[in-house]
């Protein structure tokens, strides 16, 4: 068996964003240095109205001026994570949730794109024990065959 990790491990985080967000707000890992980010005025302004939607997600983000935003905390689960291209990929995708259907969608949609940015990459060596767990955890998980985005996680 081939194991595609960053796609397994994807499908994995995501599916916990999904339990998670339908019991409760997900714990968030608070930075001791705010992520300040720079980006276009309309990005910002297309990304502010979400803010405690991101907020129940653990991402919490404020306003910094006319074109920034300044990341406070980051979702713990997701461990370290690239703020800046984060921010910048969901002001991208902000765009298109006021058509979406719902806050679910909308929320979803950003626990994809949290899932995609805090996984594991491919190329990266696993120790044994990391291996086995992804292994255990891709056989409680109900869809862990595949990503997301539709690619399987593995094959034979």
């Amino acid at each position: 068996m081939i194991v595609d990790q960053h796609a397994a491990h994807e499908r994995l985080v995501y599916e916990a964003l999904r339990k998670a967000l339908a019991d409760r707000r997900l714990p968030s890992q608070g930075l001791l240095i705010p992520e300040i980010v720079d980006m276009p005025e309309e990005d910002c302004d297309r990304l502010m109205p979400f803010a405690e939607e991101m907020n129940r997600l653990g991402l919490v983000y404020e306003r910094f001026g006319p074109g920034a935003i300044a990341v406070r905390e980051t979702p713990a689960m997701l461990g370290e994570v690239n703020a800046p291209a984060l921010i910048r990929q969901l002001a991208d995708e902000a765009g298109e949730w006021e058509t979406a259907d719902g806050l679910r969608a909308k929320l979803e949609s950003v626990a994809a794109t949290m899932a995609c940015h805090g996984s594991v990459r491919s190329g990266r060596r696993l120790r044994v024990e990391e291996m086995n767990a992804l292994l255990r955890q891709m056989e409680e998980t109900p869809g862990s065959g595949q990503c997301n985005h539709g690619r399987p996680t593995y094959i034979n």
